[in-house]
């Protein structure tokens, strides 16, 4: 049987039961298309929330990848050429992010984002209201076995499985769209980048549902 959007979009919003807050991750490996994933869930959910929730301010976009390190602390701990292992992030801040989330105490909460034009995290650039009951966070290391802290703070985690050669096609192309050149690009992909998503690969299994390359390719051309 083949997985539908309509289908991803009801499940996320079951998630919210109660009025309790919860947590959809979206795990996969660079462009494998988490973000826009991340996004059109977003986009088709805002305007239709479970009863008894505002519509648009009950779902809200709060990408992991704030949590990277910036390049002056990987260059001080001589891993700016691995930039994007599990090690480059700042797995315990992302936790305590979803913590917070989950404690629903605060009027407003302020996440970091991250801006690709200079490949740093902004402090502070994401805002979360109260309102928002279904948080969607989509990051490569979601299921790693070493960042169980963050999986147990996950509602349900997905994994965007997008075919391999395409996923790198993306990839190559993002690198250039944000300033590598084409062969820098291709051997950033294919060494780096690579390295992290045969680690990301082995965490497949762990998800809650694959999102299937079809359904992928379908929502969009991604950026992440």
């Amino acid at each position: 049987m083949t997985l539908t959007f309509e289908e991803l979009t009801a499940r996320a919003r079951a998630l919210v039961t109660g009025g309790r807050r919860a947590v959809l991750g979206i795990a996969g490996p660079p462009a494998a298309g988490k973000t826009t994933l991340a996004e059109h869930l977003v986009a088709a959910l805002a305007p239709a929330p479970p009863d008894g929730l505002t519509a648009g301010a009950w779902v809200a976009h709060v990408p992991m990848d704030g949590f990277h390190l910036a390049d002056l602390e990987l260059e001080r701990l001589g891993r700016r050429d691995r930039k994007g292992a599990p090690d480059t992030f700042d797995a315990s801040g992302y936790a305590a992010l979803l913590r917070r989330l989950h404690d629903d105490q605060d009027d407003v909460i302020y996440a970091p984002g991250f801006e690709r034009t200079i490949e740093q995290p902004i402090a502070g650039a994401v805002p979360i209201e109260r309102s928002a009951r279904l948080i969607v966070s989509e990051g490569n290391y979601l299921l790693l076995e070493s960042w169980q802290p963050v999986r147990a703070l996950l509602t349900e985690v997905w994994y965007a499985d997008l075919d391999h050669s395409e996923r790198l096609r993306r990839l190559i192309d993002r690198h250039v769209r944000f300033g590598k050149d084409e062969t820098d690009a291709i051997e950033w992909a294919t060494g780096t980048d690579e390295r992290n998503a045969a680690v990301i690969a082995e965490t497949r299994d762990r998800a809650d549902l694959i999102v299937p390359a079809s359904l992928i390719h379908r929502v969009g051309t991604p950026p992440a």
